[in-house]
C-alpha cells in the first residue's frame, strides 16, 4: 500500500496522468463534433490534409516527415491535433532569439588561429574542409597544444574524474543528462560538496526527463543546501508541449578550465557497470587538458545560461581560459549540436568521415536508426571498398529501438558494411574513428533523436596519440562480438520482420 501510494503521488504518474487527461479530452472532444454528422467530418479531413501539406512542405528530413503523415493519414481526426500539439516546433521566438544571441556572445570568445587552419589545409584538403564545415557551423575552432586520453570503460573515466575533481581550485562545471544516487553519484556528490566548502565554485546542470526516474522531487535543492549551485534543464511539465522533446544530452565536465571531460558516460551505476543491468556496459569517455577546454566550458555556459533570468556576465568568462598550454601531438576541436539551428551538425560531421574515409571507418552506437542520407552514405563508403565496421549492443535496453536497429542491418551488410553485435552486454560508446588519423568521441547516437532533437556535443580528434587508443578499442570490442550475417537477417521470422517495417516507419518518433 505504501508503494503504491508513493507511486502515486510520484512526479511521473501525475505528469503522465495530466497528458493523458488532455489527449483523452481532445478525443472526446473530435467524437462529440463527430455525431454531428458527415460535413464534420470531412472538415476534419481537409485539416488533416492541410496539415500533411504543411508537413511535406517543411524543410525536415523525409523520413520523419513521414513517420508523421501515416497516423495523420489513418486517424484523420486524432492525427493533426497530435501533430499541433506535440510534432510542430513550438519554440517561442522570444526564447530561440534568447538562445542564439546568448550563443553567439559566447562564440565570439573562441577565435580561430588561423595559421592553424592553414597547417591542416597543406596537410590534407579533406579534413581541411571538415574542420572548416565544423567551425563555420558551430562557431569553435580547432586547436593544438591539447593532451587527450581516451577512456574506456565507465571504470576508468569514473577513477580519472575523481581524480581531477580532487584537484580543483577555482572552479568545476559538470553537465548531464543521467543522474542517479549510487556509489558512483554519491562519491561525487561528497566530492563536489567538500570542494564547494573549500572555496571552489561549483556549477552542476542536469536534463530533467533523463533524471525523472532516477532522483527525488526537488532534487535541486538539496544540492543547493550542499553549496553545489544547480540548474535543471527543461522541467518536465503536465503539458502536451513539443518543446519536451527537446533534451539536453550532453555530459561535460569542465575544471578550472584547463581538464575537461565529455564522451558517452553518465552519472549512474551502471555506467561503471555496479550493477549488470545489460550486460556488461561498454561505454568511452574523453580526458582534455589544455587549450580545446575553453570551447568546452563555452559549451556548458550555452546551456547553463539558456533559459535562466540571471546568465553569467561575458566578462566572468574571459576569466575562466586556461591558464596554459600543453604539448601535445595532434589537433582537437570541441563542438556542439543544437536542435533550435536546423543545421544537424553532427550528422553531418559523421556523414563527412564516412565519405572522406580512404581505408576504413569503425563505429559505436547503442542504436542504429537511420535516415536514407546516412544509409546511402554508410552504404556508398562500403561499395567504394572502404572498410565499415558498426559495433551495436548484443543485449539491448529498449527492444523496440532494438528492432529497428536490426532493420537496418540488412541494406547494410548487402552493401559490405561489416556489422557486430557486442556480445557481452550494452555498448553505450558514441565514438568513430576511421584511417588511425581521425575521429570523433562525443555524446550523439546514430539516431533520430540524437540528430534532430537533443542538444548533443563531441570532440573531434585529428592525428591525436589517443586515436591510436580508440582503434585499439574498437579492435578488442570486436573481438568480442557476434558479426551478423545476411543469413540471420533473411531467416528471421516473418512477425519479427512484420513488426520491424511497423516499427521503423516511426522511427524518427521513438
Amino acid at each position: 500500500m505504501k508503494k503504491l501510494f508513493k507511486f502515486l503521488t510520484s512526479r511521473v504518474f501525475i505528469v503522465g496522468l495530466a497528458i493523458v487527461a488532455q489527449i483523452a479530452a481532445i478525443v472526446l472532444g473530435l467524437l462529440f463534433l463527430g455525431q454531428y454528422g458527415l460535413y464534420i467530418y470531412v472538415i476534419f479531413i481537409l485539416m488533416s490534409v492541410t496539415v500533411i501539406l504543411l508537413i511535406v512542405s517543411k524543410q525536415d528530413n523525409p523520413i520523419y516527415k513521414l513517420a508523421w503523415v501515416i497516423p495523420i493519414a489513418l486517424f484523420p481526426l486524432l492525427g493533426w491535433a497530435l501533430y499541433l500539439l506535440v510534432g510542430r516546433e513550438s519554440l517561442s521566438r522570444r526564447v530561440r532569439k534568447r538562445f542564439e544571441e546568448n550563443s553567439r556572445a559566447l562564440h565570439l570568445l573562441a577565435e580561430q588561429d588561423s595559421a592553424l587552419l592553414d597547417e591542416i589545409g597543406r596537410s590534407d584538403p579533406a579534413v581541411y574542409r571538415q574542420i572548416r564545415y565544423l567551425g563555420g557551423q558551430g562557431e569553435l575552432p580547432i586547436y593544438s597544444g591539447t593532451q587527450t586520453e581516451y577512456l574506456s570503460p565507465g571504470e576508468e573515466f569514473f577513477a580519472r574524474l575523481c581524480q581531477e575533481l580532487e584537484k580543483a581550485e577555482r572552479f568545476i562545471f559538470m553537465e548531464y543528462f543521467i543522474v542517479q544516487e549510487g556509489e558512483m553519484w554519491d562519491t561525487l556528490r561528497e566530492i563536489l560538496a567538500r570542494k564547494a566548502r573549500q572555496g571552489v565554485q561549483v556549477k552542476f546542470l542536469y536534463d530533467d526527463f533523463g533524471s525523472l526516474l532516477t532522483l527525488p522531487k526537488n532534487y535541486r535543492d538539496k544540492l543547493n543546501g550542499l553549496g553545489i549551485e544547480t540548474r535543471v534543464f527543461n522541467v518536465l511539465r503536465p503539458s502536451v508541449d513539443a518543446f519536451m522533446n527537446y533534451r539536453d544530452h550532453r555530459k561535460i565536465t569542465v575544471i578550472d578550465g584547463t581538464v575537461g571531460f565529455t564522451g558517452g558516460n553518465n552519472l549512474a551505476d551502471e555506467y561503471i557497470n555496479g550493477y549488470r543491468k545489460h550486460g556488461h556496459w561498454k561505454d568511452s569517455h574523453l580526458l582534455l587538458r589544455g587549450d580545446a577546454v575553453w570551447s568546452l566550458t563555452l559549451l556548458f555556459l550555452e546551456m547553463w545560461n539558456f533559459y535562466h533570468d540571471q546568465p553569467l556576465p561575458l566578462e566572468e568568462y574571459q576569466a575562466l581560459r586556461p591558464l596554459k598550454s600543453y604539448p601535445a601531438e595532434g589537433y582537437v576541436m570541441p563542438y556542439g549540436d543544437s536542435p533550435l539551428d536546423n543545421r544537424m551538425l553532427g550528422e553531418f560531421c559523421y556523414m563527412n568521415l564516412i565519405e572522406n574515409a580512404r581505408r576504413y571507418v569503425s563505429i559505436t552506437t547503442p542504436y542504429l536508426i537511420l535516415d536514407n542520407e546516412m544509409t546511402v552514405a554508410l552504404r556508398k563508403a562500403a561499395l567504394s571498398g572502404v572498410q565499415v565496421q558498426i559495433i551495436t549492443p548484443g543485449v539491448p535496453d529498449k527492444w523496440y529501438v532494438y528492432m529497428v536497429t536490426r532493420y537496418n542491418y540488412r541494406a547494410l551488410i548487402e552493401a559490405g558494411v561489416e556489422i557486430y553485435e557486442y556480445t557481452p552486454g550494452f555498448i553505450h560508446a558514441k565514438t568513430i574513428v576511421a584511417d588511425d588519423e581521425i575521429g570523433v568521441v562525443g555524446t550523439q547516437n546514430f539516431d533520430f533523436r540524437s540528430f534532430y532533437l537533443h542538444f548533443e556535443c563531441g570532440a573531434l580528434l585529428y592525428r591525436t596519440p589517443s586515436l591510436a587508443e580508440l582503434r585499439k578499442d574498437h579492435l578488442a570490442t570486436q573481438a568480442l562480438s557476434h558479426r551478423v550475417t545476411l543469413e540471420e537477417c533473411r531467416n528471421r521470422s516473418w512477425f519479427a520482420r512484420m513488426l520491424q517495417v511497423v516499427l521503423n516507419a516511426f522511427a524518427p518518433l521513438m
